[in-house]
């Protein structure tokens, strides 16, 4: 695969006898890098990433990662809040594509709630089987910093419970919790999403040019198959197809 500028790569010809013609495919990358003392979520363990073998000593270079699975771009299963719930494996993995839209909510105040008043601002009533991602501005602020570790923009619990009244797929957010740093506030949201079986994506980051993406657009979140768990490190982007590609 020949790679070039962050997020873009090519598929080359398909099929028997490679009948199929090239197709350009463009990715515009959602993700957090992850890296040795990357912030992350307070509560959890520190970030790190550690050499195990190296050149030229033993021919190979691996690494050994000491993190949570919430960590960097990932999905919450429901078993993350709710006793009994869904595994991450449990799901099909189709759920973690599909049709998406950013509420842009750029601009949004420090600790401020992301009320029902403020979805339907952003969003149009018709958002039934579609993702969702909250896009606060959060994701360009990322340090271990006091603003980003607790006082981040989060959903509240009534605004999750709107969105789960209009059956929406998935919920993304530019920061490591879509609930905030805080109790009682926090668990809530994520309750009442994982509870309807609404998967979260957490610690998003927009670039610029997704913001110009028609809506709806393709998005996938796979998360890495981690058996029994409750939830994943994944790689969040949008999709755009072959026309859009070729601009």
């Amino acid at each position: 695969m020949n790679g070039s500028a962050r997020g873009h790569c090519r598929i080359y010809k398909l099929g028997v006898n490679n009948a199929l013609p090239e197709v350009p495919l463009k990715l515009i990358d959602l993700s957090q890098p992850m890296y040795d003392g990357s912030p992350n979520c307070p509560v959890h363990p520190p970030v790190k990433s550690e050499i195990l073998r190296d050149h030229p000593t033993h021919g190979w270079r691996v690494e050994v990662l000491t993190l949570s699975n919430h960590t960097g771009s990932h999905v919450d299963a429901p078993l993350h809040k709710i006793a009994g719930g869904a595994s991450l494996d449990e799901i099909p993995l189709e759920r973690f594509a599909g049709p998406a839209r950013i509420a842009d909510l750029r601009g949004i105040g420090a600790a401020s709630p992301i009320t029902v008043e403020r979805l339907k601002a952003k969003l149009p009533v018709d958002i039934a089987d579609q993702i969702v991602l909250l896009a606060t501005g959060w994701g360009d602020k990322r340090a271990k910093t006091d603003e980003w570790l607790y006082q981040s923009p989060y959903l509240d619990p009534e605004g999750a419970a709107w969105l789960v009244e209009r059956k929406v797929r998935g919920v993304g957010i530019d920061h490591y919790s879509i609930g905030g740093s805080k109790d009682p506030v926090n668990p809530r949201t994520h309750t009442v999403l994982l509870e309807a079986g609404v998967w979260i994506v957490e610690e998003l980051r927009f670039p610029a040019e997704a913001f110009a993406v028609p809506a709806p657009f393709s998005f996938m979140s796979l998360p890495v198959n981690l058996k029994g768990h409750t939830g994943a490190f994944c790689r969040p982007v949008i999709v755009l197809d072959s026309s859009l590609a070729r601009r």
